[in-house]
């Protein structure tokens, strides 16, 4: 899965959709609800890195594997959305990740 920039979107969408539940469901209410801010520091810094590669990456892939404008859109949206990433993971990329496992591996 590590071998293609196509794995590596799956990945990072993957940690950046569960590094934007942990700051909803975990970082947030803990600052608002029972005032103590130290989470939302490291679990915003963690989830603003992992925000920007998942950007990057799926322009990289969407440029690399032809993908339409309208694929690009739904995947970057997905990115503002909680458990978008999941969803563009099922939806857009594991079909993409198949095609390129059969023609890896397969066609040889």
């Amino acid at each position: 899965m590590l071998k293609t920039n196509l794995g590596l979107l799956r990945i990072i969408g993957l940690l950046e959709g569960v590094s934007f539940l942990i700051l909803m469901g975990i970082a947030m209410p803990l600052k608002y609800i029972w005032d103590m801010p130290e989470m939302i520091y490291s679990t915003g810094m963690a989830h603003g890195l992992l925000f920007v590669l998942y950007i990057f990456f799926v322009l990289l892939v969407g440029y690399q594997l032809k993908w339409s404008f309208t694929k690009i859109f739904w995947a970057l949206l997905a990115s503002l959305l909680p458990f978008g990433t999941f969803v563009a993971d099922k939806k857009l990329f594991r079909t993409d990740a198949e095609k390129q496992y059969i023609n890896d591996n397969i066609l040889d």
